[in-house]
């Protein structure tokens, strides 16, 4: 029998990413399930409030994540209650449920991750869950996965600061944002314009002047026409009033569409907390950002034409058949990132 992968998803960006890497395990039994918990008093609420419907836990993000998996004829195993698995490869690591824990596990990160606050550290320190966070600033750092697959050298040295050990972490690349150049020839109608990617800040519970921030868009473009693209999870009635306010008319906006290809587009790029600042500054965009543009050139996700998704499988692979300590792979598996260079190497030849 083929060996089992549960794949664990979340954002359609992860969940996109995920499908990538199966389709390069096709001779295993893959599965999929969206992210979810064991911690009882976080499944009342997902039960009986909608407090968490703007995470991944539950609401759209879930809804969906299950909708394109069914779209792509998938397997589905909500909560691994299915199976017995015998890799797990996960979205998140602010959370793994005990019961996988005795399983073999591959982290791959998704995106930029949350500005580390004094929350963040109170979290650390006390020992408390990550997933209390209320973000993303401590994925990566929770070092309760066996692989940490990573953007970046400057991601790799981020997730070890924050406590993950180095020998854990492999620079993989990230699929979805390893091939930035693919989004140049593209049939977007709109050209020679501002853009603003938001963040859906609000939504997750955390603070934001809105207005100051349109105001602020408009000063930068001083003239020139504006598109926003706002945040798939954002409440678009509001987000579209408050531009409509204080942005000049004409104004484009957008909740869906290829975010890539406006920003392939566009002459300028603002963001908030957004991972798609890579995508501008990898295609020579002038960018904004609330994160510090040193910061950001350091951790920009490496390009290598599109193989993230292609290394990460070979390193699934690998870890699935070895049959020695778990400990003992990636510590150092043959100089893992030398051999991912020359797979990189091999794949784009």
């Amino acid at each position: 029998m083929k060996r089992k992968i549960l794949f664990i998803t979340g954002s359609l960006n992860q969940t996109s990413q995920m499908h990538q890497i199966a389709q390069q395990l096709v001779d295993y039994d893959c599965w999929f399930s969206q992210f979810f918990t064991d911690i009882p008093w976080v499944n009342n609420l997902i039960k009986h409030t909608t407090l968490l419907d703007n995470t991944i836990l539950s609401g759209h993000f879930k809804k969906n994540s299950e909708e394109y998996l069914i779209r792509n004829g998938l397997q589905i195993d909500y909560q691994a209650k299915k199976n017995e698995y015998d890799l797990v490869v996960c979205c998140s690591d602010l959370h793994l449920p005990e019961r996988l824990r005795n399983t073999k596990t591959v982290w791959v990160q998704e995106g930029m991750t949350d500005k580390y606050t004094w929350l963040s550290k109170v979290i650390q320190k006390l020992n408390w869950s990550p997933i209390l966070s209320g973000g993303t600033s401590l994925n990566g750092a929770s070092n309760i996965c066996d692989i940490y697959c990573a953007a970046s050298e400057g991601y790799k040295k981020q997730f070890s600061k924050l406590g993950t050990d180095a020998s854990k972490i492999v620079v993989t690349g990230m699929p979805n944002y390893d091939n930035i150049n693919q989004f140049v020839d593209n049939d977007f109608p709109h050209r020679n314009y501002v853009m603003v990617a938001t963040t859906d800040m609000r939504e997750t519970y955390r603070a934001e002047n809105r207005p100051a921030f349109i105001r602020e868009a408009v000063k930068i473009a001083n003239g020139r026409k504006l598109l926003f693209k706002l945040h798939p999870n954002e409440k678009l009635s509001r987000a579209e009033a408050e531009i409509r306010q204080h942005a000049p008319e004409g104004t484009l906006i957008y909740q869906s569409g290829n975010t890539n290809h406006m920003i392939a587009n566009c002459e300028e790029l603002i963001t908030q907390y957004s991972t798609v600042v890579y995508i501008g500054m990898a295609l020579g965009k002038k960018v904004h950002s609330y994160f510090a543009m040193e910061q950001l050139k350091e951790l920009a996700p490496i390009q290598n034409g599109g193989t993230s998704a292609y290394n990460i499988a070979h390193i699934c692979r690998n870890f699935i058949e070895h049959n020695e300590i778990r400990t003992d792979f990636a510590n150092p598996y043959l100089e893992l990132e030398q051999v991912l260079s020359s797979l990189n190497m091999a794949a784009n030849a």
